[in-house]
């Protein structure tokens, strides 16, 4: 059975509810499986399958300890009329690439693949391990894992779930959508700052051994919806072994030719998943890395040196305005083959220095990445260009990936088959999107969505109609010093 490990080199070892439950390591590390399970099914079986028998079949593989009875339970649960597209997954021809729609959930973002299917995965595994405590889910949000993770969470029994972000760091429509949640156990806060500071201060939360004491002697237990939980990461790996599927359908590969990846990049976890899956058996010949003017990930892939000593820009793609990229630590303990001390002193210099330089092992693993970024204006001119030339409407995330995709292929000649991980609705980000197919400017970025819908056609997703008008019903603003008493007063 695989167990999970730390990636800072802790011998403790725990099954997969085990890690899905604690969210993060003892040793401040995160969780990964001690090896990578192959595909379970050929490609020719494969063809056939839906998205639901695709994601059972994926995470049952990672996570061994859940019978399959209970993983089709968990999956049925998710992926089920709340997503809008009976495919669940479209993947989408247009330019040249292949669009992997990943926002056809409740709240327009590619996050509800993942969080979708977390409260199953975690109420199953509390089930499972006999726990009795109250689990409170702590997350930090660049603008779309708050909302997902309010409405994958809202009114599970025997959870909380309190959630920060950067205020002034989210588009109007991703902050609207938080402070409109419903539910009795969810608890939203605006910290000043920006995203990084909001992470940070959730990671002290977790190693606060006195408020963890604290809140134990109440009965409650610390875990995360951040994607540093593996019940996070996990499921994100079945939409690449899904769109790869989708691809030798159409004909547009053989089995085992190999197929490109582009992700407009954050956090670093949803590329992480891309990776796993090629770890699986999709044949990837390229992990390409997209950032826009926070490029602290391009730097790094160009030169193996990870450095924050910069400056932070507020883009109109807030979603990758990240400079410490949590989920780069799994890659780092898979490419330095498992040596939990080295990653841990990596850690440990990023926090005291603001940098650190990787060895030549990792830098090796390091080449099948190509990074890459775009700025405001390349994002602006692409979702315009794209839409006149394709009619295919994008995010400002999408028309990163999309940008960096097309600067790789006229760098490198590179016309492998490409998938292109499509991460949120254009709506989700309508002041960005009307500006950059030459609207006139609207009252505010509720007016911009109706304007881009009469103009294109595209269809509103539901879970952003009427938005506007939904009373508020978290409005606290805090500094990071004051997030420990947040989380405190929640309970």
């Amino acid at each position: 059975m695989i167990q999970y490990q730390s990636t800072r080199g802790s011998h403790i070892r725990k099954t997969a509810a085990q890690a899905v439950i604690a969210g993060i390591a003892e040793d401040k590390g995160l969780y990964v499986p001690e090896r990578i399970p192959p595909l379970p099914f050929t490609w020719e079986k494969g063809m056939g399958l839906s998205y639901q028998q695709v994601a059972e079949k994926i995470i049952g593989a990672f996570f061994e300890d859940y019978s399959q009875e209970e993983i089709q339970e968990c999956v049925n649960g998710a992926y089920d009329e709340k997503f809008e597209s009976a495919e669940v997954v479209p993947v989408v021809n247009a330019g040249k690439g292949y669009f992997l729609e990943l926002y056809h959930g409740k709240t327009a973002a590619f996050k509800d693949m993942a969080l979708s299917i977390l409260p199953y995965l975690l109420t199953t595994a509390l089930e499972k391990e006999g726990e009795t405590s109250k689990i409170c889910i702590l997350t930090a949000t660049s603008g779309d894992t708050g909302k997902a993770a309010l409405e994958g969470f809202a009114d599970v029994l025997g959870t909380e779930i309190v959630v920060f972000y950067p205020n002034q760091g989210v588009s109007t429509v991703q902050e609207r959508q938080m402070i409109t949640q419903e539910g009795e156990n969810t608890h939203v806060f605006s910290v000043r700052g920006n995203f990084d500071h909001a992470q940070t201060g959730v990671k002290e939360i977790f190693n606060d051994l006195n408020l963890r004491k604290e809140l134990e002697q109440k009965n409650v237990k610390l875990s995360s919806a951040n994607s540093i939980n593996v019940g996070r990461l996990v499921p994100q790996v079945a939409y690449y072994v899904y769109g790869y599927l989708k691809l030798l359908q159409r004909g547009v590969l053989q089995p085992g030719e190999a197929v490109n990846v582009v992700v407009p990049t954050g956090n670093f976890g949803n590329i992480l998943a891309a990776y796993y899956s090629h770890q699986m058996g999709v044949p990837v010949n390229r992990f390409i890395c997209a950032s826009n003017k926070n490029r602290v990930l391009t730097d790094f892939i160009q030169t193996g040196e990870y450095d924050v000593r910069r400056d932070f820009y507020l883009t109109n793609s807030p979603s990758m305005d990240i400079l410490i990229s949590s989920n780069l630590e799994r890659l780092l303990f898979h490419l330095a083959k498992g040596d939990g001390q080295e990653v841990q002193c990596m850690m440990n210099e990023l926090e005291r220095e603001k940098h650190y330089r990787v060895n030549e092992t990792i830098r090796e693993g390091l080449s099948a990445f190509y990074g890459g970024s775009c700025t405001v204006e390349e994002t602006n001119e692409t979702i315009g260009r794209v839409y006149r030339q394709e009619g295919y409407l994008m995010d400002t995330h999408t028309a990163v990936a999309y940008k960096v995709y097309e600067e790789y292929v006229k760098e490198t000649g590179d016309v492998t088959p490409t998938l292109i991980a499509s991460t949120a609705s254009a709506y989700k980000f309508a002041d960005s999107v009307a500006e950059s197919l030459g609207l006139p400017k609207e009252e505010d970025e509720f007016a911009c969505i109706e304007a881009v819908n009469k103009t294109t056609g595209v269809p509103i997703p539901k879970g952003l109609q009427g938005l506007k008008e939904k009373p508020v019903r978290h409005n606290t603003v805090i500094s990071v010093q004051e997030m420990k008493e947040a989380v405190r007063s929640s309970l």
